[in-house]
């Protein structure tokens, strides 16, 4: 399997300029870092004194708390610790860019000087065994002979053979050692017309015999098939039960909104003797004043309220402060919990739903037909609801093409997926987990199949937990059965 490489080079003033590196704790107590990406996001709110960092505009659920210096997922509200290091991972670079190097050089290039030597198990073998093989190899035949020829005698027809056998169960045998270990494979086969090499010793034994400049083949990877056959106009149906087969939505209209502090009234009820505990906002006590520092809303440090559904209790200084940091939309999630008061709407640009059937079927649903969404975002400029009002977004790989089996809990999720369309929590704009590439739009939260006849990216079928997963992806944002009114011809 063949993937693509690259290296990056990082702004002096960005985290890993610094040398800063952000990890979390995982469940056996040590520490992974995070993503460069994700890493350069915590750095950048952790600069600007910000109390707390959401990830979700990276496309990632979980909330970074400076304060306590946690990681707390949204959807399951499971908290980790987090950790900022300033070890000099990344060196600096001074002068041009290095230009980029293959291996091995063409040849009739000037010979280079050799890269300094790789520690990894894997590259330390194949070095061991070019080491060993070279010589004997070469005393076949000097170089520049042809084959055959060895020293001028008559050529000695089984010393390759010898050579080759040999190396094949040298590496056979130090293959094993390393997948013990954990090395990865990949899988290759012989090109004299024998069976191919055991698959759990082809990948490093494929690494030796290309390293001693035997014959092999890497084998190709399944195909990948992100799109079904073609389908013509009269092909396509649309779905019983749902009108229409385009939804578009507008830039957002202006709200004649009231105060937040007037919205939150209606879902909190005071709090005379607040409990002797935290608020999770400022994590400051109850019993103190708010510890929030940023703009300060139009209401008392001290005062104390309860949300009526969840029961959970905050300043209401900070909760003001956490919905004027919000999307102001009317609506207020608990921080806590992530109950949802009121209809929470979100920031997805402008675009284009369509949705229908196709003749064609899933793997794993062979008993019904498809329904194809596309999804059609064009670009524009960021609103005063966007992380940089006035500034272009970039809309990359659009149309997008998803897909859901026709089955009743297929049209199920669809439905909800119109609701969200509407809501505008589909999509949003931020950094792209992938590319690295800001103020561009991303996916929000919602996971789609957006891979037709195979499932080798993890977005495609069959996977049998995947409309069971959406549904609780739909209802953490607020999208349940309940939000399905009547349809309007």
């Amino acid at each position: 399997t063949i993937r693509p490489v690259r290296r990056s080079y990082y702004d002096p003033s960005s985290a890993p300029g610094k040398g800063v590196v952000w990890e979390w704790e995982n469940d056996s107590g040590s520490w992974t870092p995070y993503d460069m990406d994700v890493g350069i996001t915590i750095q950048r709110a952790y600069e600007k004194q910000h109390p707390w960092v959401d990830l979700s505009t990276i496309g990632f659920c979980y909330v970074i708390d400076f304060a306590t210096m946690g990681q707390i997922n949204r959807q399951t509200q499971r908290k980790r610790r987090v950790r900022r290091r300033l070890d000099m991972v990344y060196p600096l670079v001074s002068g041009t860019l290095p230009k980029s190097q293959s291996w091995p050089a063409s040849p009739g290039a000037a010979a280079a000087p050799p890269a300094p030597a790789c520690a990894c198990p894997q590259c330390l073998l194949v070095m061991s065994v070019k080491a060993a093989v070279t010589p004997a190899l070469s005393s076949a035949a000097p170089a520049g002979s042809p084959p055959g020829a060895g020293n001028g005698k008559a050529s000695r027809p089984g010393l390759g053979t010898l050579n080759r056998s040999h190396l094949q169960r040298l590496a056979i045998a130090q293959s094993r050692v390393l997948i013990a270990s954990g090395v990865p494979t990949v899988p290759v086969k012989n090109l004299n017309g024998s069976s191919p090499v055991n698959p759990a010793l082809a990948g490093i034994t494929g690494i030796l015999m290309s390293a001693a400049g035997l014959p092999v083949c890497l084998t190709r990877p399944p195909k990948l098939v992100l799109h079904p056959p073609p389908v013509s106009k009269s092909e396509i149906q649309s779905i019983p039960g749902i009108s229409h087969t385009c939804r578009k939505t507008t830039k957002k209209q202006a709200k004649k909104g009231k105060a937040p502090e007037e919205v939150l009234k209606k879902y909190l009820q005071k709090v005379r003797h607040p409990p002797d505990e935290d608020c999770t906002i400022c994590m400051e006590r109850l019993s103190a004043p708010s510890g929030y520092k940023g703009p300060q809303p139009a209401i008392k440090p001290d005062l104390v309220g309860k949300l009526a559904k969840c029961g959970h209790i905050f300043h209401l200084h900070c909760l003001v402060a956490m919905y004027n940091n919000g999307n102001k939309d009317g609506s207020l999630q608990c921080p806590t919990c992530k109950t949802i008061y009121g209809v929470k709407t979100g920031t997805q640009p402008p675009g284009k739903m369509e949705y229908h059937i196709i003749p064609h079927a899933l793997p794993g649903h062979s008993d019904c037909k498809t329904i194809r969404i596309i999804y059609n975002i064009p670009p524009g400029v960021q609103g005063p609801e966007h992380p940089n009002p006035g500034k272009s977004f970039t809309a990359r790989g659009f149309p997008r093409h998803c897909y859901l089996p026709d089955s009743e809990k297929g049209r199920k999720v669809l439905k909800l997926l119109l609701v969200a369309w509407d809501r505008r929590l589909i999509f949003a704009i931020g950094t792209s987990s992938t590319t690295g590439e800001s103020d561009t739009v991303i996916w929000n939260e919602i996971h789609h199949k957006t891979e037709f006849g195979s499932n080798l990216t993890g977005h495609g079928y069959p996977d049998v937990n995947y409309l069971d997963n959406v549904l609780a992806e739909l209802a953490a944002q607020g999208i349940t059965e309940e939000s399905l009114a009547p349809e309007k011809d």
